[in-house]
């Protein structure tokens, strides 16, 4: 059975205080926390096995190289991907995006098209802007509508022959929106246009399974996901990935080299260059362990119920306004009080002890389109509590009549 209260004793940080206050920690949109049997996977690589992988005949770098492998196993198992040489570590979701953009400088033309949503994240434009210009290519976006949905009658008119590649998060990280990214696939192999999903904001609340949403590329962070930062991976088809070019060149991505010529190692070597975050690695597979034993399902059901509780109550604030209505979205919540400027609130409620995310979120076209600076971003996680959001109402309120 899922015991919140048990599931919160084995994250350390959650038991301390800031500014003389439990810590409520409302900025798991940014990053997750981290659990001890993460933590004590980190510590177990650093004092007993730590040495570089693939490459020495000693017993340290055989013990990395397995438990490195391992999880690269567990993550194919996760996302269902059909081969572990299709699964790339990256050091998160923007080195994975970055990845892709570089190989398809080699393929795309003056008068291609690529595709992005209104809802992305910066690191989910800014990569496509610098292809464009590259290639010559031209940046096309799915716009959306006031509720924070992508208007997929408008994405049916943009989609044609020319269209080379759709670029979307699975989910909003400045509003929750869950983008139906099963469609927005489908349509898009139709014109023969690749499909990157950019998981950052999902995989820690759902567990997206690539060969039955038939995706090309899917990349996300483990910091996200009870992991440490710095590492990440990209997931893509075999075709795809033996067609892109390598990304950066080095050590660990090569087969043979002399001053003459070099040829590339196979998959997925050939876009791992150099020494690799390893203890993240082998964390990452630790975490996506301690996840799997709660169950995304139980995880799915509870954020769920706190998205409903947080809404309802903040709702019953005067003034409030929550900004990302989608009839599918998962526990963020974004919101601004009247004319108080949400740095003002995310100030405040951090000497109460509550920590929340103020600013564009960088996400700064969809601050744009609703004609606003920025906005307070509550997001949940499911060792978040109804107590700490009751707590974090009481504070929010304290804060508006300082600032009224």
């Amino acid at each position: 059975m899922f015991d919140v209260q048990k599931i919160r004793k084995d994250f350390p940080i959650l038991q301390r205080e800031v500014n003389g206050k439990p810590l409520i920690y409302f900025d798991n949109a940014a990053t997750s926390q981290t659990p001890q049997q993460v933590i004590d996977v980190i510590v177990d690589y650093y004092s007993n096995y730590n040495a570089n992988i693939h490459r020495g005949v000693h017993s340290l770098s055989q013990e990395a190289t397995d438990a490195y492998e391992q999880a690269r196993l567990k993550i194919q198992t996760h996302f269902n991907a059909k081969h572990s040489h299709e699964i790339i570590f990256t050091s998160g979701t923007t080195h994975g995006i970055n990845l892709v953009a570089n190989g398809f400088s080699s393929i795309l033309k003056k008068g291609d098209e690529i595709m992005v949503s209104a809802l992305e994240h910066h690191s989910n434009i800014v990569p496509w802007q610098m292809l464009c210009e590259r290639t010559g290519a031209t940046l096309k976006v799915i716009p959306m509508n006031q509720n924070g949905e992508l208007i997929l009658s408008e994405y049916d008119e943009l989609l044609n022959e020319n269209t080379k590649l759709v670029f979307v998060n699975h989910i909003s990280n400045a509003l929750g929106t869950i983008n139906p990214i099963e469609y927005i696939i489908k349509e898009a192999h139709k014109v023969g246009a690749a499909v990157l999903v950019d998981g950052a904001q999902s995989c820690p609340h759902i567990r997206p399974d690539v060969q039955a949403l038939d995706v090309d590329f899917y990349v996300c962070s483990a910091h996200k996901m009870c992991g440490p930062t710095g590492v990440g991976m990209l997931y893509g088809k075999e075709e795809w990935l033996n067609t892109l070019p390598p990304y950066q060149g080095g050590g660990e991505m090569i087969a043979e080299v002399s001053f003459e010529k070099t040829t590339y190692a196979g998959l997925p070597h050939k876009f791992e260059a150099g020494t690799p975050n390893i203890c993240g690695g082998i964390a990452f597979g630790a975490a996506l362990d301690f996840m799997n034993t709660i169950g995304f399902d139980n995880i799915a059901k509870y954020e769920d119920e706190l998205l409903d509780y947080g809404t309802a109550e903040l709702l019953k604030i005067e003034g409030l306004k929550i900004y990302g209505t989608a009839k599918n979205k998962t526990s963020v919540i974004s919101f601004n009080v009247g004319s108080i400027h949400p740095y003002d609130i995310g100030t405040i409620l951090d000497k109460m002890g509550i920590a929340v995310r103020t600013g564009h979120h960088c996400a700064q076209p969809i601050m744009d389109f609703y004609k606003i600076p920025g906005t307070i971003r509550a997001s949940f996680m499911f060792y978040n509590t109804k107590a700490e959001i009751d707590a974090f109402i009481t504070a929010l309120k304290k804060a508006i009549m300082m600032l009224s």
